[in-house]
Order: structure tokens, then sequence, then C-alpha cells
């Protein structure tokens, strides 16, 4: 995407929202006051675009004061360790994932074309049959034809009733051309970690995310992975942003429903002498440093027996250029008071 069409699309921005409408059959949203979230039935009930969206420069985000904070953990993966103190300055964050009738503004505003879209395919999760039949790690991972941020599980799928889902089949490039077009950024860890952690310690390895009452507080696997979700938390698949309540900073679904791209490359553990990388599945796809980035907060595959990662120290490599179908990102912007 040349810069000069992103600075078009930044100039349509006033309107973009209406013309996404036409172009994806994604409503534009009543006029404020601002979308309360937090339940099933208060992001029933958002339409996907945040209150004053295309008047406000800030709109769907919140301003963070700064600080210093505890990066990372002792009692996670060897990847997160060691916790160390780590300050960043003030900053705006998104107080959800950017949806799809976000992205899809962006799209209409500007023509960009995914990555996802130019190849051809994107990465689509399938649980396999529970018949008692041995499944190789990672098998349940399928490279689709179609799929792209439009159609997420391929042909056959579309954003129909979804406006108010994250975007996903969205790659790091992907992303930070949305991020541009608003004059915003990717979060870097530090930042995202400190936002999710909300002045709190992290959340403990060896515990699903659930509030007092015992119910899940977040978008993650309940059952047996990867057979059998039992939907105890009400969803399958993605969750619509907002449907679970903040943490201490007024954010949504750091944790769960989906991982989130950071603007920093992965590195390993956070001890210098360690790699902390996880072994692919699939030797074919082993990619250099170099072209993975780091992503941050698990997702709605995430389980108590298997990917314990819905939690703000969690972090994992992602390949730069891959769509996949529970990987999205929200973005920040620069605090200039």
């Amino acid at each position: 995407m040349k810069a000069t069409a992103l600075a078009k699309g930044a100039a349509l921005l006033c309107g973009a929202a209406v013309l996404a409408g036409a172009a994806y059959g994604l409503r534009p949203p009543p006029a404020p006051p601002a979308a309360a979230l937090g339940s099933e039935a208060a992001c029933a009930g958002y339409t996907g675009l945040p209150p004053h969206w295309a008047q406000d420069p800030h709109a769907g985000m919140v301003r963070l004061a700064g600080g210093t904070f505890i990066l990372g953990a002792q009692d996670g993966y060897a990847e997160e360790r060691p916790a160390r103190k780590a300050a960043v300055a003030p900053f705006w964050i998104d107080r959800t994932e950017v949806t799809n009738a976000q992205f899809a503004a962006f799209v209409q505003a500007t023509g960009y074309v995914t990555e996802a879209e130019r190849r051809g395919s994107g990465v689509v999760f399938k649980a396999p049959s529970p018949d008692g039949t041995e499944v190789r790690y990672g098998t349940w991972w399928h490279e689709v034809r179609g799929a792209d941020w439009r159609h997420p599980e391929g042909p056959g799928s579309d954003l129909s009733g979804r406006e108010t889902q994250p975007v996903v089949q969205v790659s790091r490039a992907d992303a930070e051309a949305y991020a541009r077009w608003l004059g915003r950024s990717l979060p870097t860890e530090a930042q995202w970690e400190y936002a999710a952690k909300a002045d709190g310690r992290g959340e403990r390895i060896e515990r699903g995310p659930r509030d007092a009452q015992g119910r899940p507080s977040a978008n993650f696997w309940q059952g047996q992975f990867p057979y059998l979700d039992t939907r105890e938390d009400g969803q399958i698949g993605r969750a619509p942003v907002g449907c679970y309540a903040a943490n201490g900073f007024g954010l949504h679904d750091m944790i769960g429903n989906v991982w989130e791209w950071t603007s920093d490359a992965w590195h390993g553990s956070h001890q210098a002498h360690g790699t902390g990388a996880a072994t692919p599945a699939d030797p074919s796809r082993r990619r250099p440093a170099a072209a993975q980035g780091l992503i941050k907060g698990g997702s709605f595959l995430c389980a108590t027996d298997f990917c314990v990662r819905y939690r703000a120290s969690a972090r994992h490599p992602q390949e730069l250029d891959l769509g996949s179908v529970h990987v999205g990102f929200r973005t920040v912007a620069q605090d200039r008071r």
C-alpha cells in the first residue's frame, strides 16, 4: 500500500464508516452516547464501531497514565522469565480488539488488500473427531484456500452477523497499515502487558480466567482440547468484543478471544541466554527469528489442558506474514498532553 493511498484513506475517515456498510453489509453506528460493554447483553447491542468514530481521533480508546510494572512471570512458561521491572510512558490504547466493522471501514477508504488475500489462503483451526485415533500435535491447523479477513474460515464463511467480532486473518503488516491510517501504531510488548495487568499482578498459570463466582471471565476453551469445547462461557470460536467485564483499566478481552500483534520481534525468552522458542509442528514451516513477530494474550483455543497462555505475561512467536483464524490486534496512540 503506497503512502499516498494511506493518506487518502485518512482523509476519507469521516465517511468510511458509512461507506463500509454499503460495501460489506456492515451497519454504521447509531449516535452516541458511549457504548457500555462488559456483558453478553451489552456486546449484543454494539455495532463494532466505537462512539464518535470518524470524529474523535481517540474514539474507542482509553488513556493510560503509564508507570512501572513487573514484565513477565516467574511461574509461567520459560519464555516469560525472568520477571523484571519495566516502565512505560503515558499512551492511549483501544478498549477492544479491532473489529471487522472497523477494518472494513479502513479497507473501504483505502482499497487495502491483505497479505492473505494476495496469497490466496489463511490458517484455519479444525477440531479433529474424538474417535480415539491418536492425533499428532498441531494437525488441527490447516491452510485453507480462500481464507482471509472477509472469509475467516474460508469459502462459505463471511462477516454477516460478525461485524463486532475481532478481525482475524491479518498479518502484522496488515495490522500496521490499519494503525497508520488512524495515526496510531501497534503496542510494544511492554505497553500491551502494562495495559493487560492494569496495575495488578499477572494471572496464575494453574488457574483458568474465572470470576469470583467461578464463571469464565474471558473467551477460552473449556473441555478437552482439541476435541470438545463445552461452551461453558457461552461462546464457540471468536466472541464479539466486549462480552466480558473490563479489567482495571477499562479494557476488554486483553486475554483470550484472539491473540494480538505487538510491534516487537520475537527473540525467545526474556532471558538473554535462552531461546524459549516453541518447536514447530511442521518443520517445513520453520522460520528464522527475523520472520517471527510477538503476539500476546492467548485466544479462544487456549485451554487448561493445552496452551495455558490466557494470561497477561504469556507470549508467543507468530510468522509475520501469516494470517490466522485466532490472531487479531488492537492499536495504541502517542499521548500528546
